[in-house]
């Protein structure tokens, strides 16, 4: 088997996909909130070495998931992300979908016809960390992107026939942002031509993160206080309440670190999603005990 570069993360979706590493880490790697890749230095892996990885690999010659990894192979060049595409198809002759995380920058510095190829050659889905809506909450946590540019590169990956999968995390903006933070963060979904996908998760810090998460609030003289299950379960009832989007959006809380696991479509079970929240509010017993959940 291949020796991975650790650590490896992929998305909840990808569970049963063959993993394969064509970079190593994250090309930005400056959100205050994120210890994924605090160990790790970008890097574009040798086209070889990722060749090497998929031929061991195609023993599993039934594969029909791969995901590509690290933190966002999309910013790779495209002619060199064409190449590993094109092997992928040699190699997994039932090879279905090829996916990969996309960060708001490389959704931006990709051209249209950029991803068109890609898509073309297999990329059909990405995975889009948005996080929040606010554009001063987002520059809290240092990932400095303004809403209108996160609507232009959602579409420009809709436009290219790539499905797009994005997450919000909940209690992003403590107790102090948060109307702002959920009703932002709906109003983006909503102006999206089409987001095929969307999740929440809940804020978590690791111990290597916590120091300069609650610094960067300082100095924007904010102080962020960290909600409660049932705060974010509320983010979570607000969130749901206000999402109209132009199309139907299939729905997700099933990363390990969510109070209470959610799935649905909207807007088609807006309201059966938002009478379990009401129950688990009323109900704590029928959350996820902290000891099982993780960032």
């Amino acid at each position: 088997m291949i020796d991975y570069h650790q650590p490896v993360f992929r998305p909840p979706a990808e569970a049963n996909s063959i993993i394969i590493q064509v970079a190593l880490g994250c090309s930005f790697n400056k959100c205050s909130f994120c210890s994924m890749y605090e160990t790790k230095k970008f890097k574009v892996r040798a086209l070889e070495d990722i060749f090497d990885d998929i031929k061991t690999l195609s023993i599993y010659d039934d594969t029909r998931r791969v995901f590509l990894a690290d933190g966002d192979a999309l910013a790779c060049d495209t002619d060199f992300l064409v190449k590993v595409l094109n092997y992928l198809k040699e190699c997994f002759p039932k090879l279905q979908r090829v996916s990969s995380y996309a960060s708001p920058y490389n959704l931006l510095e990709k051209s249209l016809d950029d991803l068109k190829i890609l898509r073309k050659h297999g990329l059909s889905l990405v995975y889009y960390g948005m996080e929040s809506g606010n554009h001063e909450l987002l520059k809290y946590i240092n990932k400095p992107m303004h809403p209108l540019k996160i609507v232009e590169g959602l579409d420009k990956a809709s436009d290219a026939n790539m499905k797009t999968s994005v997450t919000v995390i909940l209690g992003l903006g403590g107790k102090n942002l948060t109307k702002q933070h959920i009703e932002d963060s709906a109003k983006i979904v909503n102006e999206c031509k089409h987001i095929n996908y969307l999740s929440t998760l809940q804020l978590g810090l690791s111990d290597t993160k916590e120091d300069n998460f609650f610094q960067r609030f300082e100095k924007k003289n904010q102080e962020f206080i960290f909600c409660s299950d049932e705060e974010m379960l509320d983010e979570q009832r607000r969130f749901i309440s206000l999402i109209n989007p132009k199309k139907s959006i299939i729905f997700r809380s099933n990363h390990a670190s969510n109070a209470l696991p959610l799935k649905g479509t909207l807007p088609k079970d807006k309201d059966e999603l938002l009478s379990v929240l009401n129950m688990a509010l009323e109900d704590d017993s029928l959350l996820r005990p902290s000891f099982l959940r993780g960032f």
